[in-house]
């Protein structure tokens, strides 16, 4: 199946599922605004939920710092980890946003990323289709033929459920001996430090908890003020990428503790023994400053605009850099705040459907013109 004739049965099949959803949990849509205005609150005020969230993820017990580009966020990461460790990802846009997997395996560490479809990728030296779906380009018979590379029982005539298979014994090996997991963050609540992640395959909640460090990377435009908006932004995030109710969603205060013994609270426990926030600005704090900009930042990354969008159903990943792992509408816009990169806006042809099926409202056509205009007066 080629590309376009994949991705149109994809869009059609997401758009009803998430129709369905919307019509059998209506209560998501009020959340969505709820969300939306909480959101705001944050952008608009943006230094002092950074400094707060800091504040109560050390109140907790763990570290927590403010990464400005992704030379520091990188150097940062790479002291926490150090060298020659086993290094479980999960996914995380953000360590793709500056080259942390490569960055760390420069450092003599040997990491696997453990979402399925970022799995695919990474051992067939791909790049991200989709910001939900990562393998979305990927049909059965590739993902068999890059997972034979394991696993010399796999062939091009393998079933989906023998493949996954494959890849769930081979991760199982690695989780049992990583020393460090790391995971991005859906949603960070300012006033408990607390990050929350959704998910479906578990291997979220195996490298939060197994390894004995876990780091959390993840970008300002994430913070929250509370844990309810947290939980609210994973379950919105989920419903309108078409996957609802999500299997698992996590909550990760702190690094473990326990409280069996006379109710007090000691760390760590079984978990892990110590937790790193790792909050990335990479042009995010100065895209709040911008009137005409800032909107973007609302994006909760559903990938929902992608599947309206005519230049993604033809160009797919080759829309935008390879160096970036924001593509479709909300990739124009993310492109341009972490990269300052305005090319990708010149193929937008304004269709709307972004803005239409957008649970936080965006006016992306908007941004991406006031992009596109940025991007005139540097020629």
């Amino acid at each position: 199946m080629n590309w376009v004739d994949l991705i149109s049965t994809v869009s059609g099949g997401n758009y009803m599922e998430v129709e369905r959803i919307l019509k059998e949990y209506p209560y998501i849509a009020e959340l969505a605004d709820h969300l939306r205005d909480q959101k705001m609150k944050v952008i608009e005020n943006l230094d002092s939920y950074v400094s707060m969230t800091i504040k109560n993820v050390e109140r907790l017990g763990g570290h927590a710092y403010l990464a400005k580009d992704k030379d520091d966020a990188r150097k940062i990461a790479g002291e926490i980890v150090g060298e020659d460790k086993i290094v479980v990802f999960s996914k995380t846009n953000v360590a793709y946003e500056i080259g942390l997997r490569e960055y760390l395996e420069s450092r003599h560490n040997e990491v696997w990323e453990t979402d399925l479809g970022e799995y695919l990728i990474q051992i067939s030296k791909g790049w991200p289709t989709h910001i939900v779906a990562p393998a979305l380009g990927m049909t059965r018979e590739d993902a068999a033929k890059a997972v034979k590379k394991i696993d010399p029982s796999i062939d091009e005539n393998s079933k989906i459920e023998d493949v996954v298979a494959a890849v769930r014994k081979f991760l199982m090996s690695k989780y049992v001996k990583a020393d460090i997991g790391i995971t991005g963050a859906n949603a960070v609540a300012a006033d408990s430090g607390a990050i929350a992640l959704v998910e479906n395959e578990g291997n979220i909640r195996i490298d939060t908890v197994m390894p004995q460090t876990h780091i959390s990377i993840t970008g300002i435009d994430k913070i929250v003020p509370t844990l309810r908006d947290a939980m609210d932004e994973v379950m919105v995030q989920s419903a309108y990428a078409g996957l609802f109710p999500p299997t698992y969603i996590n909550v990760t205060a702190g690094p473990s503790s326990t409280a069996d013994i006379e109710l007090k609270r000691v760390s760590p426990a079984t978990g892990p023994k110590n937790f790193h926030l790792i909050l990335m600005d990479d042009g995010r704090m100065d895209a709040s400053r911008d009137e005409e900009l800032k909107e973007a930042l609302l994006c909760i990354k559903c990938g929902r605009c992608y599947f309206s969008c005519p230049i993604y159903r033809v160009l797919g990943k080759d829309w935008v850099s390879t160096k970036s792992p924001y593509n479709g509408p909300t990739g124009v816009m993310w492109n341009y705040i972490t990269n300052k990169d305005p090319w990708p806006a010149s193929y937008c042809v304004h269709s709307g459907g972004c803005k239409e099926v957008c649970p936080m409202r965006i006016n992306i056509p908007e941004v991406i013109k006031y992009i596109k205009y940025i991007g005139s007066k540097s020629i």
